[in-house]
């Protein structure tokens, strides 16, 4: 099922395996948590990205980073969103 964003679908970003090790992505809605270069830890839910498993890394989409502000924010927390959780078991 394809992640969409207002209802479009967002896969030209999107890839299927991770650039680091090659396996298999985990593309999804992810509620994370940002940390600063200040130390401010800055909150972002149910963003579309895709994230590899084995090396733990979550891949955004560049405009999606500019757009959240979060350009020099590393990712320290990242968990699949409970809004795709219900969907999937409706």
């Amino acid at each position: 099922m394809p992640v969409e964003v207002s209802g479009e679908p967002v896969m030209t970003w999107l890839r299927d395996l991770c650039p680091q090790c090659n396996l298999r992505l985990v593309n999804s809605r992810f509620d994370t948590t940002f940390r600063m270069p200040d130390g401010s830890e800055r909150l972002c839910f149910a963003i579309p990205a895709s994230l590899c498993t084995d090396c733990h890394q979550l891949y955004l989409d560049p405009d999606l980073i500019d757009l959240l502000d979060i350009p020099d924010g590393r990712c320290v927390f990242a968990i699949e969103s409970d809004v795709v959780l219900t969907e999937r078991a409706a």
